[in-house]
């Protein structure tokens, strides 16, 4: 791949989960005209050998190898009947670092998750939590999950993938959520979908930030000031752009709105600061609430992501 080409990169892994996503990411890349880029990563760790020099036994990696190519090879069959052009590669290391990595020449990355939520689901989430937060280009994290939302034993059939009709974008007036919102636009234009953003303030509690505000003020004022706000974000990002959008500000916290909104949408995106350092290890808690309990796949745009 060539720096930002139009390729959607692919994490596949050979679990049902990551076949879905490859799914959507196959359908993604055709609406756009787009190639497919398919990785397998896999890292080994080195034992100390049992020797007088202190040296180091790193473990035979011959038959991982193989199942990676294996793992591509499959993979690479799914896609070809849909006539996107396609290219695979195994990689040796930690499977977050290296599409991290390759994020930096895409235009998008793909990658699935069961979505259970847990310490299991952490484990299996290291790349769908770490590679949004990181990546170089937007990314969307494709949940297995049937169509009440519970997550899919790894032998079931794989649901069919939904076109995306239908759109919604969380807009907070943050950087990070105007980048999120262009990336909305564009997905809508691509798609020919409807396209909602929405913004969300928990005037009905007046928890958190808004605690400190007296009892007296007009929640209805407050929602009207938000509306106010979010217009302005959305068409001066809608300027010279032949697209219709709707804009809700709704009580209730990113996090809840977004996860509600994603049973009866085909895909969300969301903003989020992916700092680096340790703390950019976690995606901020509206992000992470939302990869984890969303229906629909979502996609996380970042501030290293190019417009």
């Amino acid at each position: 791949m060539t720096t930002r080409d139009d390729v959607v990169l692919v994490g596949v892994d050979g679990s049902a989960a990551s076949l879905h996503a490859l799914d959507w990411a196959t359908a993604e890349a055709a609406r756009r005209g787009w190639a497919v880029h398919l990785v397998c990563a896999y890292a080994l760790p080195s034992f100390a050998a049992a020797s007088l020099d202190g040296g180091y036994a790193a473990l035979d990696d011959t038959a991982i190898q193989e199942g990676a190519a294996a793992v591509l090879a499959e993979a690479s069959a799914r896609v070809a009947g849909s006539g996107v052009p396609t290219t695979a590669k195994v990689h040796t290391g930690d499977a977050a670092g290296v599409l991290v990595e390759l994020s930096k020449e895409a235009r998008l990355a793909v990658v699935g998750t069961r979505g259970r939520g847990g310490f299991a689901d952490r484990l299996l989430g290291t790349v769908s939590s770490a590679l949004p937060a990181h990546a170089h280009c937007p990314t969307v994290v494709v949940p297995l999950r049937d169509g009440d939302g519970h997550a899919l034993p790894e032998d079931a059939e794989l649901p069919a993938v939904r076109p995306v009709r239908r759109i919604v974008v969380g807009v907070d007036g943050s950087p990070q959520a105007e980048r999120a919102l262009r990336h909305a636009i564009d997905e809508a234009v691509a798609w020919d979908a409807e396209l909602t953003a929405i913004s969300g303030v928990p005037v009905g509690s007046m928890t958190g930030v808004l605690a400190w505000l007296p009892a007296a003020v007009d929640h209805e004022q407050v929602l009207n000031d938000i509306t106010e706000g979010l217009n302005v974000v959305v068409d001066r990002e809608l300027e010279g752009k032949d697209l219709q959008v709707r804009r809700f500000a709704l009580d209730g916290t990113g996090a809840e709105l977004l996860t509600e909104f994603s049973a009866a949408t085909d895909l969300i995106v969301m903003g989020s600061r992916g700092r680096g350092g340790f703390a950019g290890l976690l995606l901020g808690s509206t992000s992470q609430a939302v990869l984890h309990h969303a229906t629909c796949p979502v996609m996380v745009v970042t501030n290293r992501c190019a417009d």
